[in-house]
């Protein structure tokens, strides 16, 4: 089921996890912030392209002042396209869906099956971004595009299979269930469990309330045997599957080290 700001996405373990979307503001916040950061560094190197070709033509003398302003003109041309088109796939790539704008703004890229994004579907979804960008730098395009559907995606995620989602950073994963300790204690190696799946504990528990009691209790039962069959071990046969999710949730955040 989808909603106008949300995605509800099954995992491979058959597991429903809601994503909350970026909405069409947040998305051209970043935008405008990662214009500005690359407006600077344009303006940045061609002030140093200047100075440098002005003192080799002083140097050199005039035989070498076509070889200078014709290196200039490159590097005027060249370089803000490559920082353009390679400022937001090179940032993506490297930090996993974001650039600086989106860092700010809170915003992640990611596939449309809840997976990270590769970098081919990085590169993919940047190169189209010059028929988003139509009337530039309008993106006219891409906004009618994200306002014709309910995901907020333009043509480049489109090809690349792409949505773009509010950014939690696990830290900021703040669950409302109780925090009392489990009466029976769970031996877990916690190491072999990792971030995201202490995400999915916790916006099981989070949501457990909202759900239909016998979706709540297959979502629990599937958690649980997904869990225990990554951990070698059996859930004790008097503890409840919400009492055994907290006691996991809770030990991972006490003192497991995520990889």
């Amino acid at each position: 089921m989808e909603s106008l700001d949300r995605l509800d996405i099954d995992t491979p373990e058959q597991i429903s996890l809601e994503l909350p979307l970026a909405g069409i503001g947040s998305r051209f916040l970043a935008l405008t912030l990662d214009s500005l950061i690359q407006v600077g560094v344009v303006i940045v190197l061609m002030i140093m392209g200047w100075i440098v070709s002005m003192s080799y033509t002083e140097i050199s003398g005039a035989a070498d002042k076509f070889f200078s302003e014709t290196v200039g003109t490159i590097v005027v041309i060249v370089v803000p396209f490559c920082l353009y088109w390679g400022y937001f796939a090179f940032f993506e790539i490297l930090w996993q869906g974001r650039t600086p704008g989106k860092r700010v703004a809170g915003l992640r890229v990611i596939h449309q099956t809840g997976r990270p994004m590769t970098a081919i579907e990085c590169i993919g979804r940047n190169l189209i971004r010059v028929i988003d960008m139509q009337p530039a730098p309008i993106y006219a395009v891409g906004l009618i595009c994200m306002m014709c559907n309910k995901q907020n995606r333009r043509v480049g995620d489109f090809v690349a299979g792409t949505i773009v989602v509010h950014d939690r950073a696990l830290d900021s994963v703040s669950p409302t269930w109780g925090t009392t300790t489990s009466a029976t204690p769970v031996p877990l190696e916690l190491r072999k469990l990792s971030s995201d799946e202490l995400v999915l504990i916790e916006t099981y528990l989070n949501r457990r309330y909202d759900l239909d009691a016998t979706v709540r209790n297959m979502t629990a039962q599937r958690i649980v045997t997904m869990i225990s069959e990554k951990l070698g071990i059996s859930k004790p046969p008097d503890q409840r599957d919400d009492d055994f999710l907290e006691s996991v949730a809770r030990q991972l955040r006490d003192g497991a080290s995520f990889r």
